[in-house]
């Protein structure tokens, strides 16, 4: 709603020319205001579906009746129809999925934490020594050699993850394990007290690669004699990098999930129009169908009166002697055939009621406010006395520009081409270069050992040391290397990359073929106006001879120069003129609802914005006349 639309629904609430329209409340998730540290870690809250109608049905009813204008219907199906709120949610997943999309692919490998129990660093005590040395003590070692933190990389066209990920693990053990050889621990229960604190911090790029930065401290404590440093403390820093070459090189191939995500934003825009233009098109078809179906019964209601009106003249004939006995049977036959006319009317009008009901309410007969309500249409089906059409040319150009299915095709098409980056991509070897620098650092309590000598004061220390040794790389290891494979026949990227292909070509002629034949719909659609038209004329003076015959029929009757079987067939042929004038009516406003959705221009005939379709929320009152609202 705009201030302006605003400003004037909050003066005739003032004015007492009409209540302002109830805020409904948003179906969009409200993002946690929380802290910016803790806000990523919070779930968004989704508001409940929205299963009440609006209360436009309140001020619509009157006397148990729904008095409803065309507008009043499309304005009630934009705020209550159930395939359009279905549809409301279509751009906010996409725009989810757009955030998603923005965060790039999960990296798998990461170790639990059990994995980090009972670890220590190489060289570290007993147990420590024994894994630098490539030995297991006593064959029930419970120390893992893993490293914590393990990364295996993704090569290949695979977003890495682009949302910085940290990662702290805190482990804490206590190991007994048996040594069937004392020699080196001088124990036959080692006794190991362990605590892990590993962090890392790692980041992937467009470009196709990703690095990782990371910290390892180890605390040991042991219960064997022979270890020189006890208590001893281990850190551990490391930076590492990895990057695609070839497979997966490049900020257009690892971010195409991305672009298509925001192309899918504006495809879903588009396929909500075409749903509200779909809506609003059914909506004034049932709408202007009830209405006829009105005018029909009217028509067939009239037609039954005169059939009556006609029977009880005839028996009076029959009493006068003017007319044979025999022709009472006929005049009956068609006063039966009148009725039934009606009850077949009445069913059909029924019909159209709960068609349109659907259609403008949530729940439809289900909602006991309108389950028994009578819908009666204000608006009757008008033909103008001509129709103005653009020249052929501008309303094809129009139709391309404002059609919404045509654009979608278009974006569509723009994404295959994307997303074929990918399988092209996909056609090459894979080629990476991966390196990474680490710093070792050790200290700990000198424990003197008989025979050992006293170890270097500059391992003599505390977690402090060692992490000074770390940062100032006293003990660094450098590593780099280059990672090559390249699949012997390679068919199943070259296979999805030829698929692809074929696809998108597919799809383009597809396309062309749907641009070419908005010229025939819209020739199409002027033409069936052009007919309708002519049709409803033909008919409404059909409708009118037939009038006047069936007219001058009954006084020739009335003055002894008819049958009643003439006066009844002329009857006859009056009613079907009727009923022909009625269907010609409701095929001219089929077809030019038909043409404005063709030429893409329905919402701005029936004033519809998107917004308004977008909220569920209508802000123009209802135009019913005076003397309804008076009721």
């Amino acid at each position: 709603m705009t201030p302006r639309q605003a400003l004037a629904l909050w003066l005739c609430a003032a004015l007492g020319a009409g209540p302002v329209l109830a805020q409904l409340p948003s179906i969009e998730p409200v993002k946690p205001q929380k802290p910016v540290f803790v806000r990523p870690y919070m779930a968004a809250d989704v508001p409940p579906v929205r299963e009440n109608n609006s209360p436009r049905f309140e001020r619509l009813i009157r006397a148990g009746a729904l008095y409803l204008t065309a507008q009043d219907a499309v304005a009630l199906a934009l705020e209550n129809n159930i395939d359009l709120e279905v549809a409301r949610y279509n751009p906010l997943l996409a725009q989810w999925r757009l955030q998603r999309s923005e965060a790039g692919g999960l990296l798998p490998g990461v170790p639990s934490v059990a994995s980090q129990a009972g670890t220590v660093a190489a060289g570290q005590g007993v147990s420590g020594s024994q894994m630098a040395a490539g030995v297991r003590g006593g064959g029930f070692g419970n120390a893992s050699g893993q490293t914590s933190n393990a990364t295996i990389t993704q090569i290949g066209p695979v977003t890495q993850n682009l949302d910085p990920a940290i990662q702290h693990t805190s482990a804490f053990s206590h190991t007994s394990t048996p040594q069937a050889n004392t020699t080196q621990s001088e124990v036959t229960n080692l006794i190991s007290k362990t605590r892990v604190y590993n962090t890392t911090y790692q980041q992937g790029f467009l470009s196709g690669g990703q690095a990782t930065v990371g910290f390892r401290s180890n605390y040991l404590n042991e219960n064997s004699p022979t270890n020189v440093l006890n208590p001893s403390s281990a850190a551990n820093f490391s930076i590492s990098a990895q990057h695609n070459l070839l497979r997966g090189f490049g900020n257009a191939v690892n971010a195409r999930t991305i672009t298509v995500s925001r192309m899918n934003l504006r495809t879903t825009d588009h396929n909500f129009r075409n749903q509200v233009i779909a809506v609003v098109t059914q909506v004034l078809n049932a709408y202007y169908a009830l209405a006829s179906s009105y005018d029909g019964l009217k028509a067939k209601t009239t037609a039954a009166g005169v059939a009556q009106t006609f029977y009880n003249n005839v028996k009076e004939q029959i009493e006068a002697g003017a007319v044979a006995p025999p022709d009472l049977i006929t005049a009956e036959q068609q006063l039966i055939t009148s009725r039934n006319a009606v009850v077949d009317s009445e069913a059909t009008l029924r019909q159209q009621e709960i068609r349109l009901k659907e259609l403008i309410s949530r729940r439809g007969t289900a909602d006991p406010v309108i389950a028994n309500v009578r819908i009666i249409p204000v608006d009757r089906v008008t033909i103008p006395d001509a129709d103005t059409f653009p020249p052929l040319r501008e309303m094809v150009a129009m139709a391309r520009e404002n059609r919404s299915d045509l654009a979608a095709q278009r974006i569509n098409e723009q994404a295959l081409l994307v997303s074929s980056m990918g399988t092209r991509n996909g056609v090459l070897p894979t080629l990476g270069v991966f390196g990474g620098v680490t710093a070792a650092g050790l200290a700990g309590t000198s424990q003197r050992v008989p025979g050992i000598p006293v170890p270097d004061p500059a391992f003599i220390g505390g977690f402090g040391k060692a992490s000074g040794q770390t940062f100032r790389f006293e003990y660094p290891t450098e590593r780099i290397g280059v990672f090559y494979q390249a699949p012997v026949f390679n068919r199943q990227a070259r296979a999805d990359q030829a698929i692809d292909a074929l696809t998108i070509r597919q799809t383009q002629l597809s396309n062309s073929k749907n641009e070419s034949q908005v010229e025939v719909d819209v020739m199409n659609a002027v033409v069936s106006m052009q007919q309708a038209r002519a049709r409803y004329q033909a008919a409404a003076k059909n409708r009118q001879l037939r009038d006047e015959l069936h007219k001058a029929e009954a006084r020739k009757f009335e003055l002894g120069a008819s049958t009643p079987y003439e006066v009844i067939q002329q009857q006859r042929d009056l009613i079907t003129a009727q009923n022909d004038e009625v269907n010609a009516a409701i095929s001219y406003t089929t077809a030019k609802v038909m043409l404005d959705q063709i030429l893409g221009r329905t919402l701005e005939v029936n004033n519809i914005t998107i917004a308004e379709a977008g909220s569920g929320q209508v802000a123009r009152q209802s135009d019913l006349p005076a003397e309804i609202k008076a009721r």
